[in-house]
């Protein structure tokens, strides 16, 4: 019986992204991701929200989680010179390469592995030359790139995606490095979502609503 690939929508940025691609060996059997980069920046602009690194002590508080989890999972682990850091030569780098895991792996690991700085153009040359692109600089460039990069983003943010790493699954999405064992167990239970309390979630009704902040005068 084969195993069935997911759409797995990254941003090279995020370190649950890496700690989630990295231990995808959990999913063994049961199912394989398929990476497809988007650029969270976008996401979090079309939803009109803040990504953990652009709220202060929160930052801290991710940063330091993200170091504990990937010492519990055995993962090598360590941050690039600045984050956030602008990924969108990286994330047009891997859909040069066809979004390849050998590919993904390349960037993902020398981000956070090895704690690199990706936006780094010959930071880039290397891994491309590395894995067969000679012209990194051309290929990045080429309208096609781009305009695959925006078209996974508006697909992306289309099927509800707010957030990454997020795997869809019947339209069911997972979200976080921290979703992966909801994630096998839903795909060995379809019928998991199914309960009156797993129902009522979805039409559960909000008691009160945040005002917007007021722009600064």
């Amino acid at each position: 019986m084969s195993v069935q690939a997911y759409d797995w929508y990254f941003d090279v940025n995020s370190p649950f992204a890496y700690l989630q691609w990295k231990t995808r060996h959990r999913l063994a059997g049961i199912a394989t991701l398929r990476p497809i980069p988007v650029v969270l920046g976008a996401l979090l602009t079309h939803w009109e929200q803040k990504g953990p690194a652009e709220i202060p002590p929160k930052r801290f508080h991710t940063y330091r989680a993200c170091q504990w989890r990937a010492a519990k999972l055995g993962i090598q682990f360590r941050f690039p010179p600045a984050h956030p850091f602008n990924p969108i030569a990286a994330l047009r780098l891997i859909v040069a390469l066809d979004a390849s895991e050998a590919a993904v792996d390349a960037v993902f690991s020398a981000a956070f592995g090895e704690g690199r700085d990706v936006s780094d153009p010959a930071v880039l040359d290397e891994l491309g030359h590395a894995l067969g692109l000679m012209d990194v600089a051309t290929a990045i460039s080429q309208p096609n790139v781009k305009l695959r990069l925006r078209e996974n983003t508006d697909a992306a943010i289309a099927r509800g995606v707010f957030g990454v790493p997020t795997t869809i699954v019947n339209e069911e999405l997972f979200w976080g490095e921290d979703t992966t064992e909801m994630l096998a167990e839903y795909l060995a239970t379809p019928a998991l979502f199914d309960t009156p309390e797993m129902r009522r979630l979805r039409t559960l009704p909000e008691g009160v609503q945040r005002a917007p902040a007021k722009p600064p005068a």
